[in-house]
């Protein structure tokens, strides 16, 4: 009997990663989600396991790999969604340790993650990568953490898709941007972001929907995309391509 492979997203159980989630179950995916302990009370309830696990620790990371492969299956697609954000400081004002922190999660977690399940579907000569940047990587931005991680994840993921190009494994990014999470929603709730700043600038004039950056990842690790690595596709409603349309007055309404 053929054994059935797994889909694993990280940092599944909250924001972009939990639409991920949904939206890969209800297209027929056996996911499994890795996120932090005290998350596992919010995975989705059709999900096929849930994994406790901080994706800055390698040897916890090795460990969780054997204990999917041996429980469950291989993973033949992988989904790096754990991310942290920042708050906006000056750089005088942003400590080494909290600039660690955000590059430490968001960068060398992801790598960490393709590393090792990219390894094993390696092995296999199959699978599908999909890393989670951000339109903050693309931009001069006062994120002086996020931004630069979310920079190196895609240039990362460009190198991994060079270094596994021949051996059947795809390695993708999709970069969001300003999207109604749960966080952000909060955020605007709380007084601390302005909506009209957020979508002014976007051709669209309007934030991204979480499911909406799930459809793309859902895209780049399906059987439609097999020539496709190596890229990063920014899921934005058009912000990149309106950001700099103010020098001229803006975008037009109609």
């Amino acid at each position: 009997m053929k054994q059935s492979s797994f889909t694993l997203v990280t940092g599944g159980a909250s924001g972009i990663g939990a639409a991920c989630v949904s939206h890969l179950i209800d297209i027929g995916h056996n996911v499994l989600v890795m996120d932090l302990p005290h998350s596992q009370s919010v995975c989705h309830e059709k999900a096929s396991g849930f994994l406790a696990c901080d994706v800055t620790d390698e040897q916890a990371l090795k460990s969780k790999l054997q204990e999917i492969e041996t429980r469950f299956g291989p993973v033949d697609c992988l989904v790096n969604s754990a991310g942290i954000l920042q708050n906006r400081l000056p750089p005088d004002q942003l400590s080494m340790s909290e600039w660690e922190r955000v590059l430490n999660v968001d960068f060398r977690g992801t790598y960490l993650c393709c590393t090792l399940f990219g390894h094993a579907m390696v092995k296999r000569g199959h699978g599908a990568i999909v890393n989670l940047a951000s339109i903050a990587g693309m931009r001069s931005n006062p994120l002086h953490a996020y931004a630069p991680a979310k920079a190196a994840v895609i240039s990362m993921t460009a190198g991994l898709a060079a270094e596994w190009g021949r051996t059947g494994v795809r390695v993708n990014a999709v970069s969001p941007g300003y999207t109604r999470t749960q966080a952000l929603q909060a955020a605007i709730d709380r007084g601390d972001r302005d909506p009209k700043d957020l979508m002014s600038q976007a051709a669209m004039g309007r934030l991204v929907e979480p499911h909406e950056v799930a459809f793309a990842v859902a895209f780049l690790l399906s059987p439609q995309a097999t020539a496709i690595t190596g890229i990063n596709l920014p899921v934005d409603a058009g912000w990149l391509a309106g950001s700099t349309w103010q020098t001229y007055g803006g975008i037009p309404a109609t």
